[in-house]
């Protein structure tokens, strides 16, 4: 089987609807995990099992503070913390409430963002040199995919599943309106 890329016209939107789409997933995709976390014992929850950032939750505060941090990158607004490993939450509960608003805050940054500003630069922090917004935007929610399946894996160590987040899966719930 094999897919004919879209001409002309046709490729008018999808770049915009990629990074759309990838919003959503990221959205749904925390919350997945988020509920798995809920179901092991704190002990658990907090167990150093040699991943990069020692624990579910480690690893769940590391991507807050990343979203945090590019959402400043990108906007200008909110906090951005200084240290990656920072622990922004130490309760699971606060912690998924902190999630649950910055995923609202990316689905409405990135769906609100202008075609024509995909076509456009960044300069941050760490990079002198302007570069696409496309760029920093993919490596993202590459980033995120890349700790969440840490989390998957520690999950499925420690209660012996996790729950399915492969992209393909929510796209089909979102056809049928259960994504």
């Amino acid at each position: 089987m094999s897919a004919a890329a879209p001409e002309g016209d046709d490729m008018d939107g999808l770049l915009k609807q990629h990074f759309d789409t990838f919003a959503r997933y990221n959205a749904w995709a925390n919350a997945r995990l988020f509920d798995a976390a809920a179901l092991l014992s704190d002990t658990d929850y907090r167990a150093d099992r040699g991943a990069f950032f020692r624990s579910v939750h480690g690893t769940l505060n590391h991507l807050l503070v990343t979203d945090r941090v590019w959402m400043f990158r990108f906007t200008g607004e909110g906090d951005a913390p200084d240290r990656l490993d920072a622990i922004l939450f130490e309760q699971l509960e606060s912690l998924h409430r902190a999630r649950e608003v910055e995923d609202a805050r990316i689905v409405r940054y990135v769906t609100g963002l202008e075609e024509a500003a995909l076509e456009g630069s960044i300069t941050y922090r760490r990079v002198s040199t302007p570069e696409a917004i496309t760029q920093p935007l993919a490596h993202w929610f590459n980033h995120q995919t890349h700790h969440r399946g840490q989390v998957h894996a520690l999950l499925t160590g420690l209660a012996g599943r996790a729950p399915e987040l492969d992209l393909l899966f929510y796209q089909r719930l979102a056809d049928k309106g259960l994504a």
